[in-house]
């Protein structure tokens, strides 16, 4: 594995958010956006239902933004690629697989970290939450399994778009939002139907949302939901990583890569 790869492929795609008006928009703009509206939502909600649940919902939406930063720049970043026919010009290089998504996985994780900290600033001086409440250590825990289960979920999406072309493009922005519901970003998994909840607790999201709701009171580390979500993001990496594997070299058999660029 080559440093020097993975940091070209990173200043490309700094390069591309940098002129472009609709990543900053996706990445930057629309994030502090929702964090905002979900502010105003929390002042109500503390007049209605009290702090702690306002409390609870916002830091929700703002860890939220892990997972859909860390997701769209993997995803996108790659499609950015296929849109300005670039794909096999990069994997014509020496560059592997790995090297490729490291480097957009870094990419995104450091967007994530801007917009947790933007967040966290907004939260703080207009909404009267503070994320550091929930102890520095909490934070690094959440960000981590978050940004995993992020990469992960954005390589199967890598996967399906190598194995069937920009047919299914949509999925790298709109399939996360289809599953936020069942993580229980913003409520507790108990409110779900029975059927959900089951669905609710393979996904290991859904652990550390429940983890920091429960710091709002408790600010010790919540150890059981905290290992459960490593253990369920080890096995969801592993085989999100299994399956770009397989639907790559599909795609190479098949000449569906090839046709990216078509």
């Amino acid at each position: 594995m080559s440093w020097k790869r993975i940091k070209a492929i990173m200043l490309h795609e700094f390069f591309i958010t940098k002129r472009s008006l609709e990543v900053i928009n996706d990445i930057i703009i629309f994030p502090l956006l929702s964090i905002i509206i979900f502010g105003f939502l929390t002042n109500y909600l503390s007049g209605t239902t009290g702090l702690i649940i306002s409390k609870q919902v916002l830091i929700g939406m703002i860890l939220w933004q892990v997972i859909n930063m860390t997701e769209y720049s993997i995803a996108v970043g790659c499609l950015w690629d296929v849109w300005a026919r670039n794909l096999t010009n990069i994997f014509i290089s020496p560059i592997s697989n790995l090297e490729y998504l490291i480097a957009y996985t870094i990419s995104g994780c450091v967007k994530s970290l801007i917009v947790l900290l933007f967040g966290g600033i907004i939260s703080f001086y207009f909404f009267g939450t503070n994320l550091l409440d929930l102890g520095i250590i909490n934070l690094i825990i959440y960000f981590v399994n978050l940004a995993f289960f992020g990469f992960g979920f954005a390589i199967v999406i890598l996967g399906l778009i190598f194995r069937f072309g920009t047919n299914v493009q949509a999925l790298s922005w709109g399939l996360i939002a289809v599953l936020q519901p069942l993580m229980a970003v913003i409520y507790p998994v108990s409110i779900l139907p029975k059927p959900l909840q089951m669905m609710a607790y393979l996904l290991p999201p859904t652990y550390v949302f429940e983890a920091a709701r429960a710091n709002v009171i408790d600010k010790g580390i919540q150890w059981q939901l905290i290992l459960m979500a490593f253990f369920l993001n080890f096995i969801f990496i592993f085989l999100a990583i299994t399956f770009f594997n397989f639907m790559f070299n599909q795609s190479k058999k098949t000449g569906q890569f090839a046709r990216l660029e078509g």
